[in-house]
């Protein structure tokens, strides 16, 4: 059985367009910290009706969570696809971390907004946390890092994860390769690893980076 192509009038795209303005209007604000805007502000940095604004949004809090959302589904498909090769649990996540170090080159914005999100998205159904949780439970049932509570294991992981994104944002001429390895050779250590084993996987050849 086949399924019908879904047909997208001129309405739909329409209603599209403004959607994703005040998402990108959002992530914005979002990424200079500053949450305190009105709901005129945003619909007036997207260039639409005030009006417009409820059509695809109960409230500001509403957009501004889509906005993180939308982050880290950019974020995530990025690593999914970078990492999509590897079978070696410790291994994807070594990958994970040293090329999500890496991306905050190339997503700035992005990443300033789950930054500016502060440690709650570390509690988030989506993102990083279920990628870091995921990984770090396969690793831990291969033997290849220590037993540790799932939870304190994200949230040491992700700690360690969003004061590297934290640095580079903070330093645009910071090496961005040599610290993304070398937060990625002691989070390792922290799981377990030797020091020979940490060391190959923080150093060893990386895809390239996805073209965005």
């Amino acid at each position: 059985m086949t399924t019908e192509p879904v047909v997208r009038t001129r309405t739909d795209r329409r209603r599209e367009r403004t959607r994703n303005a005040l998402l990108g209007a959002a992530r914005q604000f979002l990424s200079e910290g500053r949450s305190a805007v009105s709901i005129q502000e945003i619909t007036d940095a997207a260039d639409v009706g005030f009006g417009s604004f409820y059509n695809h949004f109960d409230s500001k809090d509403q957009l501004f969570d889509e906005a993180v959302r939308s982050a880290l589904q950019v974020y995530s498909e990025l690593r999914d696809g970078i990492v999509a090769h590897y079978d070696d649990p410790a291994e994807v996540f070594a990958v994970s971390f040293r090329m999500t170090g890496r991306l905050q080159r190339r997503i700035p914005q992005m990443v300033r907004v789950v930054l500016n999100s502060g440690m709650g998205v570390l509690l988030r159904d989506e993102g990083l946390a279920p990628r870091a949780r995921r990984d770090i439970g396969a690793a831990q049932e291969a033997g290849r890092f220590e037993p540790m509570d799932p939870d304190l294991a994200v949230m040491a992981a992700g700690g360690a994860l969003l004061g590297l994104l934290q640095l580079l944002d903070a330093d645009p001429d910071a090496d961005a390769d040599a610290l993304s390895d070398d937060m990625t050779y002691r989070t390792l250590r922290m799981f377990g690893m030797t020091k020979r084993t940490a060391q190959r996987l923080s150093t060893g050849p990386l895809p390239d980076l996805p073209q965005l």
